[in-house]
């Protein structure tokens, strides 16, 4: 993945939306947990970041994948996420839009997050734990 050109890198990512879910990581068992509340910056109808470009600097929390840094944060990654997946050994899923060469792909296979999230501003900090979604790691 380091030979990769920036273009190609950012290729990978299938728009699913996952990584940008708040998340809360197990204190004993390391296990991260998914929630159904996104980052202030998401869009739920795009499936975007709405600052792409300044997200690190707007959004403190957030995690920049290089091809440099993905072996030490591809555990919080989604499972179904191509620089995880490719991280570990294995290949993109048959719903990748690079593979099915449609960028509507991952919505249709019920893998983005489209139209499923709350906004952070939405949600008490306390209630975190409520909001946990199964079925995403």
């Amino acid at each position: 993945m380091t030979d990769m050109s920036r273009d190609e890198w950012e290729a990978l990512c299938d728009g699913c939306g996952k990584c940008c879910m708040l998340k809360l990581e197990d204190d004993a068992t390391h296990r991260v947990h998914y929630t159904n509340i996104a980052c202030r910056l998401f869009d739920d109808e795009t499936c975007k970041c709405g600052n792409y470009a300044l997200r690190q600097q707007l959004v403190a929390t957030c995690v920049v994948l290089t091809p440099e840094n993905i072996e030490r944060n591809a555990h919080w990654m989604p499972s179904t996420c191509a620089y995880r997946l490719l991280e570990e050994g294995n290949t993109l899923p048959n719903w990748h839009p690079l593979i099915t060469g449609n960028p509507n792909s991952v919505q249709k296979s019920g893998n983005s997050m489209h139209g499923k999230t709350l906004a952070e501003y939405e949600v008490n900090e306390e209630d975190l734990e409520v909001h946990i979604i199964e079925g995403l790691l």
